[in-house]
């Protein structure tokens, strides 16, 4: 689910303050610890091959992001591609995979615990 910052609901709208809400932005019931993240990748990266072996050959962690900057296409579980531009805020469910078409800076949270397997998982498949 991505959402461009001019559709997020304005909540309060003041002489020198807007602020913006989207509820309902996916759950964390269930999982610990979050961390934040900051990833900088490359336009053409994709992770589907450093993915190979984990479940349906995925990411199984959720994700809560902003994309700073560049292009993104996240394909989920059921096939479906999302483009996720610069600006957009977006939520990642377990099941899916990222591609980058522009050089992108992108900012995560992630349940720590499952993020961390996942990348670790991608190190041993760089390590070869």
């Amino acid at each position: 689910m991505r959402i461009a910052k001019q559709d997020i609901p304005v909540r309060m709208n003041v002489p020198g303050a807007v602020a913006r809400q989207k509820t309902d932005f996916g759950d964390t019931t269930g999982y610990g610890k979050i961390s934040g993240e900051y990833f900088s990748l490359g336009s053409g990266t994709d992770i589907a091959p450093l993915l190979k072996g984990l479940e349906n050959d995925l990411c199984q962690s959720p994700h809560w992001g902003y994309l700073l900057q560049g292009e993104l296409t996240v394909t989920y579980a059921d096939g479906k591609d999302e483009r996720i531009a610069g600006g957009d805020l977006f939520y990642w469910p377990p099941g899916h995979s990222v591609k980058v078409g522009e050089d992108a800076e992108v900012i995560l949270f992630s349940p720590q615990h499952e993020h961390g397997e996942v990348i670790d998982h991608m190190l041993r498949r760089m390590a070869g």
